[in-house]
């Protein structure tokens, strides 16, 4: 008789036991963020998403009415971890203006971790491509003008959130980000703008 090989924690943690529904649809949840952090939104399949969670294909249609639903709760889950990263800048957004290099390390942080740039790509792109996620996609950028709006004008909050936007494509083009040199010096130019 043949015996299975032992389970490891992380096993256990992607495929939860049977009694376990809610356990069992954060981890199709989870698969599916991974995945649209791998590959975008638009690979999103259930089969996939089965085999990453390691769930009987079934199991996705039973917790997810569709492949939409699952797609929108994955970016959803990923604009929730993105938002973290926006309220740890939240403290330096009043002193901007005179310490741009303070809110430059939040930004950093942001930028030099893959998951965060590859999923906030992903929400700009199904942003432009599916017209339900535009304000999922639009909300970080929008929250960050509103929050430094308050500190140095509407125009120029606009600039540094779309800058920031770009900065965050560059890095996930890239694999890395523009260095802390040129990041500073464009922050403070267009700090220094007219509003």
């Amino acid at each position: 008789m043949m015996h299975d090989a032992p389970r490891t924690g992380a096993d256990r943690a992607l495929a939860p036991r049977r009694r376990d529904p809610e356990g069992r649809r954060r981890a199709i949840l989870t698969a599916a963020s991974e995945l649209v952090v791998e590959q975008g939104a638009a690979a999103l399949t259930h089969r996939a998403i089965a085999a990453r969670a390691r769930v009987p294909l079934g199991s996705t249609t039973q917790y997810f009415a569709s492949i939409d639903e699952l797609r929108e709760a994955a970016l959803q889950q990923l604009a929730d971890e993105i938002d973290a990263s926006l309220a740890a800048l939240e403290p330096h957004a009043a002193e901007i203006a005179r310490h741009p290099e303070r809110a430059l390390d939040e930004i950093l942080e942001f930028l030099n971790d893959p998951r965060a740039v590859h999923a906030d790509v992903a929400l700009m792109t199904s942003g432009t491509t599916d017209p339900r996620m535009r304000p999922l996609a639009l909300r970080w950028t929008d929250r960050l003008i509103d929050m430094l709006a308050a500190h140095i004008g509407r125009g120029r909050a606009t600039a540094v959130a779309v800058y920031l936007d770009g900065a965050t494509m560059h890095a996930a083009l890239h694999d890395a980000p523009l260095g802390r040199d040129e990041l500073l010096r464009a922050l403070r130019g267009l700090l220094d703008m007219p509003d």
